[in-house]
């Protein structure tokens, strides 16, 4: 019957549809629209949201900052990246207070700066006695309970797991409510730790359009590469105890740091060889899909031949 329905639907001419509509002969298929989901906010920060003064800090014997020195300012969305190890979520415990630098400051603005943190270990701070539908209940100030309801749907939670207690969910599961209660919460400035883990992809999208609606300030470690392009408008790169401020995109990263435009041309090159699949799903053209190669190709040699001329440069000076 419901495949009848469908077919009358698609099949129907406009004045007929309506005519049967009103007969009560045909009924339109319910279609369920996606709900936008948005961050809180509570009113706008102050200008300087964080101050990073002469910060020195060393985790047992390593030194990961030395006399670091930044300004994150209202509405800055940034991503701070560097090589596994560096001291990324250390400055993001550093930044939120919960661990104190060696020397130096670390200040958050005084007026209205009202963080929201997001930690990789989230879901171990979930209370297992509480049921899915609490756990975010009892965070959500301004939501009523069917929006509620909305997020943890598009977040993979069915209508008959609402009920369930904590301690009953997958790992899997608890990230995505933790996920969920931090999606919740009232806020002036995000600090992500590794948000995209253990999200598909609808929940992904829907992470990078709530941000990119957010007009409070973003701070965000991630290696997830698609998701840094989307959101940032600013990248911080942990290196050498320091951190090196690029006033752009990640596409202005790469542009202007010729090692990493290299790692990344090398990455795609890589992940295309193993992906046939994908590349056989692309809607592309092969004549295209050859061209595409080529030219990245030639901006790796390219990028490669400018790298070794201004180390060529270097050394004879």
């Amino acid at each position: 019957m419901l495949k009848l329905m469908y077919q009358l639907w698609a099949g129907l001419s406009g004045d007929k549809l309506e005519k049967l509509q009103e007969e009560e002969q045909v009924e339109k298929p319910f279609i369920r629209k996606q709900m936008k989901i948005r961050f809180p906010e509570r009113g706008r920060s102050g200008k300087e949201v964080v101050t990073i003064k002469n910060m020195g800090f060393s985790y047992e014997d390593k030194v990961l900052f030395e006399k670091a020195n930044i300004s994150i300012g209202r509405g800055e969305k940034i991503a701070i990246i560097g090589p596994n190890g560096c001291g990324k979520s250390t400055l993001l415990k550093l930044i939120m207070g919960l661990q104190s630098p060696d020397n130096g400051e670390v200040i958050l603005g005084e007026h209205n700066v009202l963080p929201n943190y997001f930690e990789q270990n989230q879901a171990e701070a979930l209370d297992l006695e509480k049921t899915v539908l609490d756990t975010v209940a009892e965070v959500a100030e301004d939501w009523r309970i069917d929006d509620i309801k909305g997020l943890l749907g598009r977040c993979n939670f069915k209508a008959d797991m609402l009920d369930r207690k904590v301690s009953l969910l997958s790992g899997g599961e608890k990230a995505r409510l933790a996920f969920c209660k931090f999606m919740v919460t009232p806020s002036t400035l995000l600090v992500l730790d590794e948000p995209t883990n253990h999200l598909d992809i609808p929940s992904k999208e829907m992470l990078e359009e709530a941000i990119s609606e957010y007009e409070g300030t973003v701070i965000t470690v991630s290696h997830d590469r698609y998701f840094i392009k989307q959101i940032v408008n600013r990248v911080l790169e942990v290196k050498d105890g320091n951190l090196e401020d690029y006033n752009g995109d990640y596409d202005y990263y790469l542009e202007k740091n010729l090692d990493a435009r290299e790692k990344a041309l090398e990455r795609e090159a890589e992940l295309e060889d193993k992906s046939p699949k994908a590349k056989a799903k692309s809607k592309m053209s092969k004549a295209e899909r050859e061209a595409r190669k080529k030219q990245k190709m030639q901006a790796f040699q390219q990028a490669k031949q400018k790298s070794k001329g201004l180390k060529n440069s270097k050394r004879w000076n």
